[in-house]
């Protein structure tokens, strides 16, 4: 019962800790126009660097979807219909959900080493000597560019993940390219009573949204409080990347429900 109370505690703190560092963060972007440099280089770092993996990533998960679902529609004489199935799903969500993950492996995992690298080092001390606001300097750039980053990279995820399983609709499941294109475009054409946009693709990227910013928050937060040397680091890195992914499925699903929410109005 102690432990289970002691785990319950550190949770919450952990919750309160990472809430904080979020406010702190809101409170200071009008620091922006201040980090452009720093912000151009989260850009590099989290779009640029990652965007041949989830370019790879997006184009088999599309290409999975088609071929298991094309297989069950085929038996049912419905495989005209796997161009709407796989454009939904990716726009709302294996595009978001795929770029939360890999951007939770690269660019979070990394974000935390260096943060904690900086913190067992005394780096962060020495700044805040300086009288260095380090919320605004390393912080506001980080949460900012991955907020950004991932619905950028969630629109290509969604791209090359419909035109691969286009590629699996005409070579293995011997549906014309015109079929599934019409069929993929009409999926995406609804429009949404919340926002006067098609609620498949804004839906999606709300979502790629709130992961960027889970996933940039989650990892600062978790550099932050490294401590113990290098294994304090590592520590730091698995839990940001453990923390991120479970905040991305459990986000997932209570952004779904709010929009279907919205939506049913």
């Amino acid at each position: 019962m102690a432990l289970v109370s002691a785990a319950f505690l550190q949770l919450v703190q952990e919750f309160g800790n990472r809430l904080e560092l979020l406010g702190q963060v809101l409170a200071r972007l009008h620091h922006l126009p201040r980090r452009k440099r720093w912000i151009l280089d989260q850009f590099y770092v989290g779009g640029v660097q990652t965007f041949h993996v989830v370019l790879l990533v997006g184009l088999f998960m599309g290409m999975i979807v088609a071929l298991q679902t094309g297989v069950e529609l085929a038996r049912l004489g419905q495989q005209d219909q796997i161009g709407m199935i796989v454009a939904l799903s990716m726009a709302r969500e294996m595009g978001p959900f795929t770029t939360g993950i890999v951007l939770s492996a690269t660019v979070g995992s990394a974000l935390a080493a260096e943060l904690g690298t900086m913190s067992v080092s005394d780096e962060l001390s020495a700044l805040e000597v300086l009288s260095v606001d380090i919320v605004s300097f390393l912080v506001l750039p980080r949460v900012f560019a991955l907020a950004i980053i991932c619905p950028a990279l969630t629109i290509i995820c969604d791209a090359i993940g419909i035109w691969g399983g286009g590629f699996v609709a005409e070579s293995q499941l011997h549906v014309s390219w015109s079929l599934y294109a019409d069929g993929a475009l009409d999926a995406l054409r609804k429009p949404g009573q919340l926002i006067p946009l098609p609620i498949e693709i804004y839906s999606g990227l709300m979502k790629a949204f709130v992961f960027g910013l889970l996933i940039s928050v989650i990892s600062c937060a978790s550099g932050l409080k490294a401590r113990g040397g290098a294994l304090g680091v590592g520590q730091a890195t698995r839990q940001a990347v453990r923390d991120s992914i479970i905040a991305i499925i459990v986000s997932n699903y209570f952004m779904t429900w709010f929009i279907q929410q919205m939506e049913m109005r």
